[in-house]
């Protein structure tokens, strides 16, 4: 993939695209993913405070965890996907979340995109110094089994939900820099 694509943090700049992504998720009946991406964004500045008071220990809910999340963003500023990461797991997490979740929006699938802000997740999980992460997906979601993989994921085991629905559970190793990775 040839094109310019980063994760950026959630700003006001980018409010008009973010409920244009917001929107095309909703009109495809599908469940938001990952979970922040559901909250309702309408009182935009209300949304990103909550966003930036979410990775800070002092400021969460008790029984969660703190996260960060990002928007992929190609060069013409088009947001394709947005990925929450979890710094550390909780017993729910460990079982059926992991640290990072992402999801790309409905008109942008199939191109790529899964893996690329899988891989640049894995770099900001780099920098929370984290030396291995915990990637999920439904056992009959192959698309998002195959990104994984594809990102150096190796499945430790199956969690069955207690709804029946299996989640397969993916370690990544962060040993060595992408950029070298003979370090």
């Amino acid at each position: 993939m040839a094109e310019q694509l980063v994760l950026v943090k959630p700003s006001a700049r980018r409010q008009q695209e973010y409920l244009a992504y917001y929107e095309e998720w909703k009109q495809s009946g599908e469940p938001f993913v990952p979970w922040v991406a559901g909250r309702e964004p309408y009182d935009f500045g209300a949304y990103l405070a909550f966003l930036a008071s979410e990775g800070s220990e002092e400021s969460i809910p008790a029984g969660w965890v703190p996260h960060s999340t990002y928007w992929l963003v190609n060069g013409e500023d088009k947001i394709l996907g947005v990925v929450n990461i979890r710094h550390r797991l909780n017993e729910h997490l460990y079982n059926a979340g992991g640290h990072i979740g992402y999801g790309i929006r409905p008109s942008e699938r199939r191109k790529g995109y899964a893996t690329a802000i899988l891989a640049l997740a894995l770099d900001k999980t780099r920098e929370l110094g984290l030396e291995r992460v915990l990637v999920v997906c439904d056992r009959d979601n192959t698309g998002s089994e195959k990104t994984i993989r594809g990102n150096g994921g190796v499945l430790e085991s199956e969690f069955t939900e207690a709804d029946g629905n299996v989640v397969r559970r993916y370690w990544i190793a962060l040993h060595c820099d992408r950029a070298n990775p003979n370090d």
